[in-house]
């Protein structure tokens, strides 16, 4: 099973515990393939490397290369071609889009209202963390 999961849901799974969590759990297990691109890896660099994350990295006992590092070694990484035309409502949410298709994977995870909001692209379902896990099983 290949999955696309975004940005704010790995931060969460890193740092947090939930299905966003449990979700990891499963991607290490290689019950789950997680699929990114170079576009999504710079995002979540830019995005754990935010000041905000400060205390709960240090409260983990653990670090932003660590969790760079991890992602970058559990992911396939493609680098698909942009969407013929956008989509979202938001246009950095197009790379997600177009990598689903790139990858054919079978679903993408996400907590984000913006592609959450379209329900499913070219057949393939977007789900919050909860509701991949649900389907994993």
């Amino acid at each position: 099973m290949r999955a696309i999961i975004d940005t704010n849901v790995l931060i969460a799974a890193l740092l947090w515990r939930g299905p966003p969590h449990a979700l990891l759990e499963q991607i290490r297990s290689s019950t789950v393939s997680l699929v990114s691109s170079p576009a999504l890896l710079a995002e979540f660099a830019d995005v754990i490397g935010r000041s905000k994350f400060d205390a709960i990295l240090t409260e983990t006992n653990t670090s932003r290369e660590r969790s760079l590092a991890e992602v970058r070694r559990l992911a396939e990484v493609i680098d698909p071609p942009p969407l013929p035309q956008p989509v979202c409502r938001d246009p950095d949410d197009d790379q997600v889009l177009a990598l689903a298709i790139a990858a054919k994977v079978e679903f993408i995870v996400s907590g984000d209202n913006d592609l959450l909001s379209l329900g499913s692209f070219e057949g393939i379902p977007i789900i919050a963390p909860a509701e991949a896990v649900r389907r994993i099983g």
